[in-house]
């Protein structure tokens, strides 16, 4: 059986290239919405963490209808640290439209996933967008994504793969760029043409792999995926098994069926060959795992997701402030919260340490690892962790590192000091290529050399240059990079900031504080230049006397305290200091607080 009434893609890119704009308009000239409904930009985006930061964080599934055919889009991230949210999905799909930016061209993560879809024999259309930038360079961009496809090994037929020139915000494609476009009909022609339709039995025993999980109050867990083969009925009995695990055999009924229309979930009787469903009243059921007929137990393999990279230890908050903002502080609360990530998330990894009130979890990186610190501090957890560190393997009896292919785009007066700082972090340079009056390099830098560089890199290039990293393998350590140059200035005792105290302690370094604040001792306050830890008294009070002096009473003026952000904090701390994190706030502070502690453990350590 054939369904010509259906097709499966997925939409992939970098991040920042126009995937989920692109599909708003596929969605509103695919008849999603009603002519008079309000929509908001990047709809597919809706969770509020995805909103703010104007990126896409788990893949979503919608779909369009276009001349009696159904298509089924999945909006996949673009950002490297989410890649195993692509990985996943990819499965469910027969083609794929590979998004370009019609001035940036391929970035680190277009490869990642275009490798992934190639391996997987996927049917590709590139959609080379943003075409009506002012700097967009089209017919560069062609070259680059062959040169990209060459480099890949592409079978001829995916050389041959047709190019469609859209504008997402507009709203328009064409097949040639000289000719402006009116709507979208092209790109969905070409999907009708050049995507593959499902292809199946509908009478063979029922088979679907759970490619994604989300998760209700109402109906608890629900599994996400693609019918293989066979037929499926709401109401029918089914075995759950794994290909990895054989031993995992246990039956579950199906008690409601959806399908995805548009933007909603329409329940559905039936679902056949090629239908991507949701299915709810499984309790146990995670991704990775096949539904089967009882008849017929055929598990399908899953693709193997690629491991994580970066490491932070998740530990029971034990400040002297502990308690008196999160609503879930335990270390159980905590644990079987990280565990149920963990039925979402494939690309994570948590493992219980010989402390009980620590956790290691690994992540793809610290974007990854921020995302579930942010969601976990949200939801109303208290806890603490520490700076990331890199996972090292043993290969060949050596010790390897994990390696990052990173893309800089800089202007070119800005050139200079990033090579400089690259070479600092063992970076090595693979190619450079002009664009304009920028300059486009392409790095293979130590996974570890990247922490703490982002906002450096910001500084260096006056906030114009782009830098995206996606990994790349594991080689032999690169030897030692150099962290951070500067030290932190630590609160002197528990008490509540004032501008007295504050003013003195604004000569020594950038606060992170201002006054009103209440603080501990050991509680990191702010940066110092020099590369020592600085004690200061920012609770000090002036003395009251009654002798005057001429200007001693003009109003002390306070330099505005620095705000940092959750990932500025990561990139700042050091291995003997902590980030607190609370629903209301985040603190810095030092592992061990008292100072006459401190000195004897940092002698110790000499």
């Amino acid at each position: 059986m054939i369904r010509k009434d259906l097709r499966n893609v997925a939409i992939v890119a970098h991040v920042d290239h126009g995937k989920t704009t692109l599909v708003d308009e596929m969605l509103k000239q695919g008849g999603a919405f009603r002519e008079n409904q309000v929509v908001e930009d990047r709809v597919m985006d809706n969770n509020d963490l995805e909103r703010e930061r104007g990126i896409t964080i788990l893949a979503k599934n919608t779909s369009a209808f276009y001349e009696g055919v159904k298509i089924n889009i999945i909006d996949t991230p673009g950002h490297a640290d989410f890649g195993g949210e692509v990985e996943r999905v990819l499965k469910m799909v027969d083609g794929i439209l590979l998004l370009v930016d019609s001035f940036e061209g391929c970035m680190p993560q277009t490869r990642f996933v275009l490798q992934k879809a190639m391996e997987l024999g996927h049917k590709i259309i590139v959609v080379v967008n943003k075409i009506d930038r002012p700097d967009a360079r089209l017919y560069e961009i062609e070259d680059e994504v062959l040169e990209l496809l060459m480099d890949l090994n592409a079978t001829e037929e995916q050389l041959d793969s047709p190019v469609v020139y859209c504008s997402g915000r507009a709203g328009t494609a064409t097949y040639a760029p000289e000719v402006p476009g009116k709507d979208l009909r092209p790109l969905f022609d070409k999907i009708l043409e050049h995507i593959d339709p499902p292809e199946g039995d509908e009478n063979a025993p029922f088979q679907m792999m759970v490619s994604a999980i989300d998760y209700n109050d109402y109906v608890g867990r629900i599994a996400i995926g693609r019918v293989t083969r066979g037929t499926v009925k709401q109401g029918q009995e089914v075995m759950i098994c794994d290909y990895h695990n054989p031993d995992t055999k246990y039956k579950g009924k199906i008690v409601n069926m959806y399908e995805i229309n548009g933007l909603n979930r329409v329940p559905c009787e039936t679902a056949t060959v090629g239908d991507i469903i949701c299915i709810s009243g499984i309790e146990n059921v995670t991704i990775g795992e096949t539904l089967c007929d009882p008849e017929a137990l055929e598990p399908l393999p899953f693709s193997k997701i690629s491991q994580p990279t970066v490491q932070m230890t998740f530990s029971v908050n034990n400040s002297p402030f502990a308690g008196r903002e999160g609503k879930f502080v335990t270390s159980r609360q905590i644990r079987d919260r990280l565990y149920k990530e963990l039925l979402k998330d494939v690309s994570l990894k948590v493992e219980d340490t010989d402390s009980a009130d620590s956790f290691l979890v690994s992540g793809r990186g610290e974007m990854h690892l921020s995302i579930l610190i942010e969601t976990m501090r949200r939801e109303g957890y208290e806890f603490q962790v520490s700076t990331p560190h890199v996972l090292f393997k043993e290969i060949d009896g050596k010790k390897c590192e994990p390696i990052e292919r990173v893309v800089i785009d800089v202007p070119e007066d800005c050139m200079g000091a990033v090579m400089e700082k690259m070479g600092y972090r063992k970076g090595e340079l693979q190619q450079m290529t002009p664009q304009g009056s920028r300059m486009k390099m392409e790095f293979l830098v130590p996974s570890r050399g990247l922490f703490g560089y982002k906002n450096e890199f910001l500084t260096d290039t006056k906030g114009e240059g782009i830098m995206a990293s996606v990994f790349e393998c594991y080689e032999p350590m690169k030897g030692e990079i150099p962290t951070r140059s500067t030290g932190s200035l630590i609160a002197f005792e528990t008490g509540t900031a004032v501008t007295y105290g504050l003013y003195n302690a604004q000569e020594r370094g950038q606060l992170f504080i201002g006054a009103g604040t209440e603080v501990y001792e050991g509680m990191i306050v702010g940066q110092s230049p020099k590369g020592e830890d600085l004690v200061v008294n920012v609770c000090k009070k002036k003395q009251m006397t009654n002798t005057r002096a001429a200007g001693s009473d003009d109003a002390l003026r306070l330099i505005p305290p620095k705000d940092m952000s959750l990932e500025q904090c990561i990139e700042f701390i050091t291995e003997d200091e902590l980030i607190e994190v609370t629903p209301e706030t985040l603190r810095l502070r030092k592992r061990i607080l008292d100072k006459s502690l401190r000195a004897k453990a940092a002698a110790k350590a000499k």
